[in-house]
């Protein structure tokens, strides 16, 4: 089974445009980034994986983000399923998959994910280059604190924990397709959790770059 080229079509013009308003990480780059991973971890895995599918969760995944940030798994499921044009293409039961899918694609997800589906696109959003996911906690930490007048040591700081607690050693981050590219990432993000100093230097030197 290949891809609807109508449902292609329709995220395109309507769902993709809707990213432009998020924040940076969490715009079209990220979204086409996870509907590749998707795509590579269902062929890596043999998943077998009705493809339509798993090219609207991952393409609805984040949606959300810019309305609550916080609870942007919930509400971007709920725009999925009020969609109507979505209603037209799948049936009541996929489109429940589709909906637990992206809630369950969250990494602090205190539950396993209820489907295969949910955890692909779990898998494929969890970050496998080092300077990507550096400075994507940099924003998401100015973004979450921009009332807040941090200085940059001290988004730093935020940046450090949120890292930490998400990668390091026993972290809280689900991995339930594991490949090569993710174990490397991993390797390389405990590595550098475990020496600060060396985690603030990489973090001020990315945030030098960008300006």
């Amino acid at each position: 089974m290949g891809l609807n080229e109508n449902i292609v079509k329709y995220i395109k013009d309507k769902i993709f445009p809707q990213y432009d308003t998020n924040i940076e990480g969490h715009r079209i780059e990220h979204i086409k980034n996870v509907i590749s991973r998707s795509f590579e971890l269902n062929e890596l895995f043999h998943l077998n994986l009705n493809p339509n599918m798993v090219y609207v969760i991952a393409a609805f995944h984040d949606l959300g983000y810019k309305v609550d940030s916080e609870n942007h798994e919930q509400v971007s499921a709920d725009m999925f399923y009020q969609d109507e044009v979505m209603k037209y293409f799948f049936s009541d039961e996929d489109r429940q998959i589709i909906y637990e899918a992206i809630i369950d694609h969250r990494a602090s997800l205190e539950y396993e994910a209820r489907s295969v589906y949910g955890k692909l696109v779990s898998s494929a959003d969890r970050a496998i280059d080092i300077d990507i996911a550096l400075w994507g906690i940099i924003l998401f930490q100015r973004n979450k604190h921009k009332d807040e007048n941090l200085s940059d040591l001290d988004i730093i700081e935020y940046a450090y924990k949120k890292l930490a607690s998400k990668y390091g050693k026993g972290g809280y981050a689900k991995m339930y397709f594991p490949d090569q590219k993710y174990q490397d990432f991993l390797n390389s993000m405990q590595k550098l959790v475990a020496d600060k100093e060396k985690f603030i230097e990489k973090e001020l030197s990315l945030i030098r770059a960008h300006k």
